[in-house]
């Protein structure tokens, strides 16, 4: 039984992170793709900077809301069966980042993977998930790039939850989806690097 839970949970945390509403929204109100406007990614900030603010908050909310809820069911499932919580929320929200980067639903091109890292890490420690979030709001607000304040944000998370004394497994499974997020955004630190990385507002570029 436990050997089926682990499969569904990868299975569902993976094809229900794969629905992104950024390219749905694109695609069924301005009849556009969000891949192929600005940066070409499909996440909340390029949401933002292309469509404006109208319905790039419900893209955070909805990107933040479809992990945490797959993580909340099959954590709490996999500890029905003895399984550390910590480490079936790391578990899954390893599949669910895996969902919403490379998603079957949309030719396996989709997003960067920071909400749904923000939103799992809650479920590991609420300690690793402020200690992240100050991080990345402290760099948003004085750096304003967005792409560095969430990776430095998230690498401090597999460093917190060592500290906190989790289970290596939470530990490894959190370091690997913290991993993927970063390797996927290699271009804006290429960006970066080269002095032309956008910076993020507040406000609106667009009606």
């Amino acid at each position: 039984m436990i050997i089926f839970l682990y499969i569904a949970a990868a299975l569902c945390a993976y094809l229900v992170t794969g629905f992104n509403p950024a390219i749905a929204f694109s695609r069924l109100i301005y009849k556009k793709d969000i891949r192929n406007e600005g940066s070409g990614n499909p996440g909340f900030t390029n949401f933002k900077r292309t469509f404006g603010n109208k319905l790039a908050w419900w893209v955070l909310l909805i990107d933040l809301s479809k992990a945490a809820v797959c993580i909340a069911i099959f954590a709490w499932l996999l500890s029905r069966f003895d399984v550390d919580y910590t480490l079936g929320a790391a578990y899954t929200g390893f599949f669910a980042v895996i969902g919403h980067c490379f998603p079957v639903w949309y030719g396996f091109k989709g997003g960067k993977g920071f909400l749904v890292c923000m939103s799992c890490v809650w479920f590991l420690d609420w300690r690793a998930g402020l200690i992240a979030l100050i991080v990345m709001l402290v760099l948003l607000f004085t750096a304003k790039y967005m792409s560095l304040a969430t990776v430095a944000a998230m690498l401090t998370c597999p460093v917190t939850l060592l500290i906190f004394s989790h289970d290596p497994g939470t530990v490894l499974f959190c370091g690997a989806s913290v991993l993927l997020m970063a390797v996927r955004h290699s271009e804006n630190f290429k960006r970066l690097i080269k002095g032309t990385e956008r910076k993020f507002s507040l406000k609106s570029k667009k009606a």
